[in-house]
């Protein structure tokens, strides 16, 4: 069942994305070479707390950690470690949930950790703007599919692939609610969108070939041909006057930088 919100549940939802939001601005400013995932990770879980949120990622299914932190081929769900240091030249995938008075709020960046190769800073920047190509069709009357599609329409003229097998969702009062939100896909199709219905749309996309696997931790999503992999998202309503971001940082993280 699709769920779909009235103003005031939406403006809770926007205190939660605003959190979300804030909080991966301040981390942004902290990505640097011999940073480690970690360091990422304590800062955010003290971050969420002092706001008087709840982590959304931790013990969700039993994920250890307050972010997901995946670097170069991992595509989503990599667990921070003290022994995982960035280094320049990796690309950097930081993924941010919290609870904020009974509603979720779900938004990640992908970020240049020094000197990148072109490679990789033409990946970051298509998947950002496939994320925003989706959100310009988040208006009632629309399809689900139209927004995949969008998604897919981008990040293959540049020669790059969409994950399959991991989606974006419906968002509220759990985590992950329907519907479905495909990073791919023909126009036209799935449920129509309504006012006051929240997507979580989060492209996955790969420099080389779709396919992923998840290693021995349960958890860690790689590219199987170990290409650089990007993940962008927002929490996304639908309203009468377009698409209202509930996640939008107030402060680029271009400008933390």
């Amino acid at each position: 069942m699709i769920i779909c919100r009235s103003a005031d549940e939406l403006e809770r939802m926007r205190e939660a994305g605003r959190l979300v939001g804030e909080v991966l601005a301040e981390l942004a400013g902290l990505v640097a070479p011999g940073v480690t995932t970690a360091d990422l990770d304590a800062v955010a879980e003290k971050r969420i707390a002092r706001a008087g949120a709840t982590p959304a990622f931790k013990g969700y299914h039993g994920y250890p950690a307050t972010i997901c932190a995946s670097i170069n081929d991992e595509v989503i769900h990599g667990i921070p470690s003290g022994r995982r240091l960035l280094n320049d030249g990796d690309i950097i995938s930081i993924d941010v949930g919290a609870s904020l008075n009974g509603y979720f709020g779900d938004s990640a960046i992908t970020l240049p950790v020094g000197q990148v190769s072109e490679e990789a800073a033409t990946l970051l920047r298509v998947t950002e703007e496939a994320l925003y190509k989706a959100i310009d069709r988040v208006r009632p009357g629309s399809r689900i599919s139209d927004l995949g599609h969008a998604v897919q329409k981008h990040v293959e003229a540049y020669g790059f692939s969409v994950v399959r097998e991991f989606v974006g969702h419906g968002i509220g009062q759990r985590m992950h609610e329907e519907p479905q939100v495909p990073n791919y896909g023909d126009p036209g199709r799935g449920p129509r969108l309504t006012e006051g219905m929240v997507l979580a749309i989060e492209p996955m996309v790969n420099a080389g070939k779709p396919a992923v696997k998840v290693l021995g931790d349960g958890w860690t999503a790689v590219t199987r041909d170990s290409s650089l992999s990007a993940h962008f998202e927002h929490t996304v309503a639908v309203t009468a006057d377009g698409p209202w971001i509930l996640t939008s940082r107030e402060v680029p993280v271009a400008a933390r930088r």
